[in-house]
C-alpha cells in the first residue's frame, strides 16, 4: 500500500483513495475531534496488517512556496512563502510519524512500517530537489491539488479487520508522553498550520475559507457551496466571499478611493433613512433605493475589495440579510448546450439571495454578434432585476469603463436598473507606495533604507513607461511583492541569516523588477 501511494499524483491520487476504500482488506477511519493527537482536521488513517499511511490534507491556497527541510538555527525547518514563512508540514508530519512508531513498537506492533502524506493545494516550486529528501523522511507530498476545502474522502471503518487493532494502538499515548506538552503543541501547529499566514490581502485574491467553526461572527449564516451545473456534464465554480467584520473600519482604510467612500456613504444613509422613515411613518411612501450598481475601472484598482465591504456593509444596514458576495463572469453562464445560459443564472441567483452578485468583466457578454449568447444572459439578468420578489439581492456589474459603458447602452433597461456607478481611478505613485507599506507591515517585513530606495525607483519607472490598457495598479505591487518575497527566501536559504531579524529586512539584493509591457509609441500625425 505505501508503495501505491509513493506512485501518486496530483491527477490520479483521488482516484486512488476511492478505490483503496473498496478494498475489503484495508481499515481506513477519518481522526475526529475524540483524537487527541489530530483534532478539527481531515486526517485520515489507511492500514493493513504490515502498514499503514497518515493521510493529511491541508488548506494552503496556491501559493508559492520554497521548501526547506534543513533545521533553521537549531529549530524547526522553514517554508518561505510571499507572506514570509512558515514550519515545514512535512518535517512536523515526520515527527508525528515517529511518535506513532513508537506507540506502535510499545504495543509490540514492532514490524509495522508507517508513511505519511501530505496533499496541499499550495504550489511548492523546488518540489524536483526536495522529492529525495521527503522520501528519507517517509513522506510523499502531493501539491497543487484544487478542491481540498469541503473535500471528504469516504472510509472503511470495519472494526471485523485486523487493522483496527494496530490503528487502536498507534492512537494509544506512549507511557511517556501522556504529560508531554511539547508534543501536545508540535501536533497542535501541524494540524492549524494551514491556518497560519496564508491570508493575502491583495486586491482581487478570490480565495476564502468559509467559518466552519460555527463560532465566528457569522456563524449564524449558511453560505452555499460554489458549484454551477450548466448541464448533466459540465460545472463550473464560482467564488464565494463571506461577509467580513466591520466592513466599515475596512473601507475608511482603503488607499484613495475617497469619492468611492462618499458615494457609498450616501447610499448606505439613503438606506438606512428608508428604514427609520417605515418604521416612523409604516403607510408612507418610501423612497426608491436601487442596490445595483456598476463598478467601473482598470484590474487592481479596489472591485473586487470594494464589493466585499459593500456587501457587508448592506448586512449592516438591513438591506441585505447575509451580505456575501458570488463571483460570476462570463464563462459561469456559457456552457455547451441550448439552455445553459438559463439554468446557469437561475442557480447563480439562488446562490446570490441575501447578497451581492458581482459579474467580473461583465462587458464580455455584450458580443459582437447578434446571436452571441452573452446577451441571452443579459436578458435572463433583466428579467430577474424585474422580479419584485428578487429584492434580497444587489447585482454589481465591473469592467473597464469604456467597454461598460457600451453594454450599459446596448439594452435600454440597463441603465435605468444600475444607476449607482462607482469608477475606480488608477493608484498615483505615492497611493502605490502606501499600498505596499501597508501589506509587508502585515506580514512584519521592512525595507532597509537602500532597499526601500531601490523600490521606489521601481515603481516610479514603470508607472512612467506603463500602458494604461494593460498597468495592474495594485496587482502590480503584489506581483513585485510576491517575486521580492522569493528572492528572499532564496537569499535566507544560501545564505543564513545570523539573525532572525534579517529575515525580516528586504534588501536591494531582493528586488528583481518584472518586465511590464509598454506603451506602444504612436506612428504618424
Amino acid at each position: 500500500m505505501i508503495n501505491g501511494f509513493r506512485k501518486q499524483t496530483k491527477n490520479t491520487i483521488w482516484k486512488y483513495l476511492a478505490a483503496l476504500t473498496r478494498e475489503k482488506y484495508c481499515y481506513s477511519i477519518q481522526l475526529e475531534d475524540e483524537c487527541r493527537l489530530l483534532k478539527n482536521k481531515k486526517v485520515y488513517v489507511f492500514a493493513t496488517g504490515l502498514n499503514a499511511v497518515i493521510v493529511c490534507m491541508e488548506h494552503y491556497p496556491m501559493t508559492d512556496e520554497l521548501a526547506d527541510e534543513e533545521p533553521f538555527n537549531m529549530e524547526e525547518p522553514l517554508y518561505f512563502t510571499e507572506s514570509g514563512h512558515r514550519i515545514s508540514p512535512v518535517w512536523q508530519l515526520s515527527e508525528t510519524l515517529k511518535v506513532l512508531q513508537d506507540r506502535l513498537a510499545q504495543h509490540n506492533y514492532n514490524n509495522v512500517k508507517l508513511w505519511g502524506v501530505l496533499l496541499t493545494d499550495s504550489h511548492i516550486i523546488n518540489r524536483e530537489d526536495m522529492e529525495e529528501v521527503w522520501d528519507n523522511m517517509h513522506v510523499t507530498v502531493i501539491d497543487q491539488l484544487h478542491g481540498i476545502v469541503g473535500k471528504q474522502l469516504a472510509v472503511n471503518s470495519d472494526e471485523e479487520l485486523e487493522a483496527k487493532k494496530m490503528v487502536d494502538a498507534m492512537m494509544t499515548p506512549a507511557d511517556n508522553e501522556v504529560d508531554d506538552e511539547e508534543f501536545d503543541q508540535l501536533l497542535n501547529d501541524f494540524i492549524n498550520s494551514s491556518d497560519d499566514d496564508d491570508d493575502d490581502d491583495g486586491d482581487d485574491d478570490l480565495d476564502f475559507d468559509d467559518d466552519e467553526s460555527g463560532s465566528g461572527p457569522f456563524s449564524d449564516i449558511l453560505l452555499p457551496d460554489g458549484k454551477i451545473e450548466q448541464n448533466t456534464n459540465v460545472s463550473v465554480q464560482v467564488t464565494i466571499l463571506p461577509p467580513i467584520e466591520n466592513p466599515r473600519e475596512e473601507l475608511s482604510k482603503l488607499v484613495g478611493c475617497q469619492d468611492i467612500k462618499k458615494r457609498m456613504d450616501e447610499l448606505l444613509a439613503l438606506t438606512r433613512y428608508n428604514r427609520m422613515r417605515h418604521e416612523c411613518f409604516p403607510d408612507a411612501k418610501l423612497h426608491e433605493v436601487s442596490l445595483h450598481s456598476v463598478f467601473l475601472g482598470r484590474p487592481g484598482t479596489g472591485k473586487t475589495t470594494v464589493c466585499k465591504i459593500f456587501g457587508s456593509l448592506l448586512r449592516e444596514a438591513g438591506a441585505l440579510s447575509k451580505g456575501h458576495v458570488v463571483v460570476c463572469n462570463r464563462g459561469t453562464f456559457i456552457g455547451t448546450l441550448w439552455g445553459d445560459e438559463e439554468r446557469a443564472m437561475r442557480q447563480v441567483v439562488e446562490k446570490a439571495q441575501g447578497g451581492v452578485l458581482m459579474i467580473d468583466e461583465a462587458y464580455l457578454l455584450n458580443g459582437k454578434h447578434d446571436h452571441d449568447p452573452g446577451k441571452m444572459v443579459i436578458q435572463l439578468l433583466m428579467d430577474v432585476l424585474a422580479d419584485e420578489q428578487q429584492r434580497d439581492i444587489a447585482v454589481v456589474l465591473c469592467g473597464y469603463k469604456e467597454p461598460m459603458m457600451r453594454l450599459l447602452e446596448s439594452n435600454p433597461g440597463l441603465h435605468s436598473r444600475f444607476p449607482n456607478h462607482f469608477e475606480f481611478s488608477d493608484f498615483t505613485v505615492d497611493e502605490l507606495l502606501e499600498i505596499t507599506r501597508r501589506r509587508i507591515d502585515e506580514y512584519k517585513y521592512h525595507f532597509t533604507r537602500s532597499g526601500w530606495g531601490k523600490f521606489k525607483q521601481v515603481v516610479n519607472e514603470a508607472y512612467q513607461v506603463r500602458d494604461p490598457a494593460t498597468w495592474g495598479n495594485a496587482r502590480f505591487i503584489a506581483n513585485q511583492l510576491e517575486r521580492i518575497y522569493i528572492e528572499h527566501a532564496c537569499r535566507c536559504v544560501r545564505h543564513r541569516p545570523a539573525d532572525k531579524r534579517q529575515m525580516q529586512a528586504l534588501t536591494p539584493a531582493d528586488i528583481k523588477p518584472i518586465e511590464l509591457p509598454r506603451q506602444k509609441p504612436h506612428i504618424g500625425f
